[in-house]
């Protein structure tokens, strides 16, 4: 009689042992990104101001600086203000450089070349020192854009960009968009370079429009590109802080232009109220995270579905 022989089955890999490998990297980030959010929530709590700072034990107040927080009229105006100018300015911002990437892929070598040396030298242009260029620019007496305007013929000689609130966020829309579109056009352009190019040509010979080929078969490829750009996009715009408080410096009224990170800033270090200021940075905290959802749980629903 002939013995079969034993199949051994194979070994099953321990789930124990990536997470023990995850564990030191995670404890340092939530010691390192944990202790403020709790300092923070703790502050917010608090009556703390600047006598806390000397040495007075703070007063616990619980949820009164929330609640006198948000039944302020002006908190809501600067929450609006700041979502409408963050979601503004993110779709501008991706619509160039959406444009800017589809140029680097169909133009000739030199000019993408051009191109990309253009756009990382202004990425990594200093924030204060773009700043101080665009704050000539802009300039009421001396400005570029005053003085080319008004060599046109229109009325804008002495014309002050900064002080009227509409124009102010132009120009500060101006300005976010050139600093945050080198990112946008790059990550755009590297999801380009995974589109086939056999299906694009498929596509053409079928008779595709440029316009239909974009729509119908470049998008949707590149859609996972395009959520996390336009996510992390919005979380930045959301936290704008430098340029509108450098722009503020030139003239503007802070009470007419803030938004969340200089009305944080006039809290906390203008007015010396650092419970109020937590309390305010715990709601962007929030904020950001309910603007975050919606796409984070599109991602987990995909990644179910495979």
């Amino acid at each position: 009689m002939s013995s079969e022989p034993t199949v051994r089955k194979p070994r099953r890999p321990s789930t124990f042992v990536p997470y023990a490998l995850l564990l030191p990297a995670t404890l340092i980030v939530l010691l390192a990104l944990g202790y403020p959010v709790v300092w923070q929530l703790i502050t917010s709590m608090q009556h703390f101001g600047l006598a806390q700072q000397f040495g007075k034990p703070p007063e616990f107040v619980w949820f009164a600086n929330y609640a006198e927080l948000f039944t302020s009229a002006e908190t809501w105006i600067v929450v609006i203000r700041s979502v409408l100018f963050c979601l503004v300015t993110a779709a501008v911002t991706m619509a160039v450089g959406l444009g800017l990437a589809l140029i680097m892929q169909a133009a000739a070598t030199w000019v993408r070349v051009t191109l990309q040396i253009s756009l990382l030298l202004a990425w990594a242009t200093p924030v204060v020192a773009a700043m101080t260029i665009w704050n000539w620019i802009f300039d009421w007496r001396r400005g570029l854009v005053n003085w080319l305007l008004t060599g046109l013929g229109l009325p804008f000689d002495g014309h002050n960009w900064l002080q009227n609130p509409l124009s102010f966020f132009l120009v500060a829309l101006i300005v976010v968009v050139w600093m945050s579109v080198p990112f946008v056009a790059f990550s755009i352009y590297a999801g380009l370079t995974q589109v086939p190019g056999e299906v694009l040509e498929a596509a053409q010979m079928d008779g595709a429009s440029p316009g239909q080929r974009l729509r119908l078969i470049i998008l949707p490829i590149i859609k996972p590109v395009l959520g996390i750009v336009m996510l992390l996009q919005i979380i930045w715009d959301l936290r704008v802080f430098t340029q509108i408080k450098m722009l503020q410096d030139r003239g503007s009224i802070a009470s007419q232009t803030d938004v969340l990170g200089t009305y944080i800033y006039q809290l906390g270090i203008g007015s010396s109220d650092f419970a109020m200021a937590s309390a305010m940075s715990i709601f962007v905290l929030l904020l950001t995270i309910a603007l975050s959802w919606a796409y984070v749980r599109n991602l987990i629903k995909e990644d179910e579905g495979r």
